[in-house]
């Protein structure tokens, strides 16, 4: 592949910056008022941050991501501040879907919002059953697929960590008939062959990526800090893995649609990840410090366009690749 333009952002820079930002943008299948949208398990199930910020004016809020029965979930405690952001092992814990679409689902279409259902299953089947229990719901308009679950007919193997796992369950929660954004794990040797397989199976875009696997032990007690022993970190330290995977992605998968998480509390994140090859990102962590970190960043990529003269967040996308 060519060698990057280092001089891409010197020449938009050189641009007018008169104007209004266009922050629209289209993702698998979805148009979004803007490129910036809430990370699935950091918004509770979305109406929260209603509270503090107009859900209308984020790209989408990502539900917790939702299993066909209520799940209890894994034992306290679950979150861990670290040195790089943070460690949980909450362990997927939902009201299931039929709950979720009676009870949380009214309030976030009230708000205005822009609905993406976050799935799981611990099999196949129960993918499959999620999928299908959201088929039609009025609001959703798209399913994100969190592949990074244990695979209980394989030895508890992430889904996420083999290609024809991973491409079974998009290929088995097609039956929602909605657009399907795969959620993948940034804990495997090679993410674009994953990506490659859930777009062969029928993916309208994949999420780049989930928390890297880790482990706190307590000095004091010599247990980890956890319930569950290890969970996953995510914040700022798991920025440059994200990053990569992106970057890897966007090479071996030029027409795959990307969004971009992980670490992402600022502007510049942000445009780090459109450089990369992402049309749109998602804050998680971030919104724990500050409910309002989606809106904070909505607001602060469109003053770092007008400064830098860029007149569309889409002329961002693939720009390290130029």
């Amino acid at each position: 592949m060519a060698r990057p333009d280092r001089s891409f952002l010197k020449r938009l820079a050189s641009r007018s910056a008169g104007g209004t930002v266009d922050l629209r943008t289209a993702v698998g299948g979805v148009e979004l008022v803007a490129p910036v949208m809430t990370a699935s398990g950091t918004a509770g199930h979305g109406a929260e941050l209603g509270a503090f910020q107009d859900l209308s004016a984020l790209g989408a809020v990502v539900v917790k991501s939702l299993s066909a029965e209520p799940w209890a979930g894994n034992p306290a405690p679950r979150v861990h501040e670290t040195a790089s952001g943070m460690i949980n092992s909450v362990g997927l814990q939902n009201p299931g879907v039929e709950a979720w679409c009676r009870d949380e689902l009214p309030e976030l279409l009230d708000a205005g919002a822009t609905v993406v259902a976050s799935i799981w299953g611990r099999t196949i089947d129960e993918y499959r059953r999620a999928a299908q229990m959201l088929a039609g719901v009025n609001g959703v308009l798209a399913l994100e697929v969190n592949v990074s679950c244990p695979n209980l007919e394989d030895r508890r193997k992430m889904f996420a960590h083999s290609c024809d796992s991973a491409a079974a369950v998009v290929d088995a929660t097609r039956v929602a008939g909605l657009p399907l954004w795969a959620k993948l794990s940034p804990n495997v040797t090679d993410v674009t062959e994953i990506a490659a397989a859930v777009q062969e199976a029928g993916a309208d875009a994949v999420t780049l990526a989930n928390t890297v696997m880790g482990m706190v032990i307590d000095t004091q007690t010599r247990r980890p800090v956890l319930g569950g022993g290890g969970g996953g970190m995510s914040g700022p330290g798991i920025r440059p893995v994200n990053v990569r995977a992106v970057y890897e992605t966007r090479i071996a998968c030029p027409d795959l649609p990307i969004i971009g998480v992980g670490g992402v509390a600022k502007a510049e994140h942000a445009v780090e990840y459109l450089l990369a090859g992402a049309s749109a990102v998602q804050v998680g962590t971030a919104s724990f410090a500050d409910p309002a970190a989606c809106t904070a960043v909505v607001d602060d990529l469109r003053r770092w366009c007008a400064q830098h003269g860029i007149t569309s967040t889409a002329e961002l996308t693939n720009g390290a690749h130029r």
